[in-house]
């Protein structure tokens, strides 16, 4: 009876000896991230029948456990995932809105500035010191254009950089993943399936935790004790003991771009990058696609919108010189690219129908084998199809502002062949002064009426304005002259003059040869009116006053803003988003430490519940040690009868 209550003492000594062991193990590990609190687990061992009753043998080790739920790590996953993500995009964004909204350094000043001065400018139209200054004020403008997209710009670098790195992060990542993967299935088949390597195993969640905060990932357990993991729309980034990597290379549609692409055994693959989401990476290419290039993209319409129309009414004008105004600005043009794995050669050129109708959004022109369908990246949506006749010939693509026109390669283009279209992505950088002589900043009209003192009526002409296109018509120089037969009718005499009488009416408009004016007033028969070329018109201001109407006028986003009203939009645009990012991210953070601290509490360690198992295990020792000390006294006391 001694030896069996000696053996239960044994047990019970190494069943408290693992439960210290096991509990300093918890105690060491409290801060150790990704660690998950263990247990020992024990079962009685097998009684012995005595024929008076089933004596106990003592206790055994079992296991073990490790406190895990699947169910909280894999919230705790997904919280991580969202909040990274979210957090990448609130800090990127923040940077693009406090570069467009700065009241200083943005664009809405420089605009400012340069409409004052050519308001300066039509109060004395003849003063070289006033124009000069319009001149400075326009390469401000221009500067702060072309300043404004070397930020963006450089943003976008970093942005590259960036998807590099989390790209090589996320592959360390799955490196790691495999190997540890290795060695649970090594360690699980020398223990067998119910003795789990319970530190390996933390190490491996620990490890996508940290894959989470890179990419959104999902998992699958297998038997062996294996995980696999996937991505995207589904690639595996780890199957067993073998690991995928992501390469992050220049677009082949944007070089200015970086994509992810895929790599195994089987060679490159494109990911279609919308579904890289969740994490860091996910958060780059989310922000990229929905804050930064329709930042810039409306930025360069802008740009190309205030030299459009700008030009437009300058060239309506004549210098100190009496010469016709000329383009004041410059802006980029649209960018078309074939995709560098297209198969055929073909050529596409792009160019501005209407500035007033450009969107701010890239558009993919891709071949189906049939036809040419056009694409709305942002809204991925069809816009329009077209045959390769259709596209032989200039084709202005309805609602985008665009005219397309495909030259045909040697190499005929096959489905699946693509272009992409940015119809304003270098419109501000590629922005810039054209005129940088004051003297031939167009300030007067070419044209200007006059009426003899001799006149007998009432009738009032105003100063007429160009109505015909560009260039400006030659029978602009000629002299036309009204003459009223009565007070209600006129003849018209010179160049390009309509034949017969004309009815009048007070205040309706006069049109003839390419310009506009009205008459006022009652004039008699025998009053004349004369239209003819601005010479020596030096005093002038007429053309620039329209020019500086422009500030107001709405020419931008379908004839609805102005441009300082279109860069509001932008300015909104880019603070509404950035709002909205700071409030959801801050929302996931919250969570994120709600799932984290459940998760915590079923997983982690807790120092006051391991110091008192601690206490509890010391004491089962001692008594264990007690149980075997009277075990040994008792078989000494049975010596001494036998002697």
């Amino acid at each position: 009876m001694a030896s069996g209550i000696y053996g239960i003492g044994v047990s019970a000594l190494k069943v408290a000896q693992a439960g210290i062991s096991v509990t300093s193990h918890n105690i060491a590990n409290a801060n150790t991230p990704g660690y998950t609190r263990q247990e020992v687990l024990q079962s009685a061992m097998q009684p012995q029948n005595t024929g008076s009753g089933f004596f106990g043998q003592g206790a055994d080790v079992v296991g073990v456990k490790r406190n895990y739920d699947e169910f909280l790590s894999a919230q705790l996953g997904e919280a991580q995932t969202k909040s990274s993500s979210l957090n990448t995009q609130f800090a990127l964004s923040q940077q693009v809105s406090n570069l467009l909204g700065d009241s200083s350094g943005g664009l809405t000043p420089a605009l400012q500035d340069f409409f004052s001065s050519i308001n300066t400018v039509s109060n004395a139209p003849e003063s070289i010191a006033a124009r000069q200054t319009m001149i400075g004020s326009a390469q401000s403008l221009a500067n702060r254009m072309q300043t404004l997209d070397a930020r963006l710009s450089e943003i976008r670098n970093g942005l590259n950089s960036q998807i590099t790195n989390s790209t090589a992060i996320i592959n360390s990542y799955a490196k790691s993943i495999a190997s540890l993967n290795d060695n649970i299935v090594r360690a699980q088949a020398q223990s067998g399936p119910n003795q789990t390597p319970n530190d390996l195993l933390d190490q491996r969640d620990q490890l996508l935790t940290q894959l989470s905060q890179e990419i959104r990932v999902s998992t699958v357990k297998q038997p062996d004790g294996s995980m696999d993991v996937f991505i995207g729309n589904g690639q595996s980034l780890v199957i067993g003991t073998t690991s995928s990597t992501l390469q992050a290379v220049s677009s082949p549609t944007d070089q200015s771009a970086m994509d992810v692409m895929y790599v195994n055994s089987k060679g490159v693959s494109r990911i279609q990058q919308s579904a890289l989401q969740g994490g860091n990476l996910g958060g780059f290419l989310t922000f990229r696609q929905n804050v930064l290039d329709p930042a810039q993209n409306a930025l360069g319409r802008i740009a190309v919108g205030v030299a459009d129309s700008f030009n437009q009414q300058h060239q309506q004008g004549v210098d100190l010189k009496g010469v016709a105004g000329g383009n004041f600005f410059s802006a980029g043009t649209p960018q078309a690219a074939a995709s560098t794995s297209n198969v055929g050669n073909s050529v596409l050129a792009a160019t501005i129908s209407s500035a007033s109708d450009l969107t701010g959004r890239d558009y993919t022109l891709q071949f189906d084998g049939v036809s040419y369908n056009l694409f709305d990246n942002t809204t991925n949506t069809a816009v329009q199809s077209f045959t390769a006749a259709d596209l032989a010939t200039p084709k202005v693509v309805l609602g985008t502002g665009v005219t397309l026109q495909l030259t045909a390669g040697v190499v005929a283009n096959v489905a699946g062949d693509s272009f992409l279209i940015r119809p304003t992505s270098t419109g501000a950088r590629d922005f810039g002064l054209a005129v940088t002589d004051p003297t031939k900043i167009a300030a007067a009209s070419p044209i200007r009426a006059t009426a003899p003192i001799a006149n007998q009526g009432s009738g009032v002409i105003s100063q007429p304005t160009v109505t015909g296109g560009l260039p400006l018509n030659a029978n602009l120089q000629q002299p036309i002259t009204l003459t009223f037969t009565s007070a209600t009718t006129y003849t018209v005499t010179g160049t390009g003059a309509p034949a017969g009488a004309q009815t009048f009416t007070s205040g309706v408009a006069i049109n003839v040869n390419g310009w506009s004016t009205q008459i006022t007033g009652a004039p008699k028969a025998g009053d004349t009116f004369t239209i003819s070329a601005n010479v020596n018109g030096s005093t002038d201001g007429t053309n620039v006053l329209k020019l500086g109407q422009l500030q107001t006028t709405n020419t931008m986003v379908g004839g609805t803003a102005s441009y300082q009203g279109a860069y509001g939009q932008l300015i909104s645009q880019v603070g509404t988003q950035t709002r909205e990012l700071d409030v959801t991210s801050k929302a996931q953070t919250s969570m994120l430490a709600q799932v984290s601290k459940a998760q915590q509490s079923a997983s982690g360690v807790n120092l006051d519940e391991e110091a008192a198992n601690l206490l509890k295990y010391q004491q089962a020792y001692q008594a264990a040690a007690k149980a075997m000390a009277i075990s040994q006294s008792m078989f000494d006391s049975l010596l001494q009868l036998g002697g």
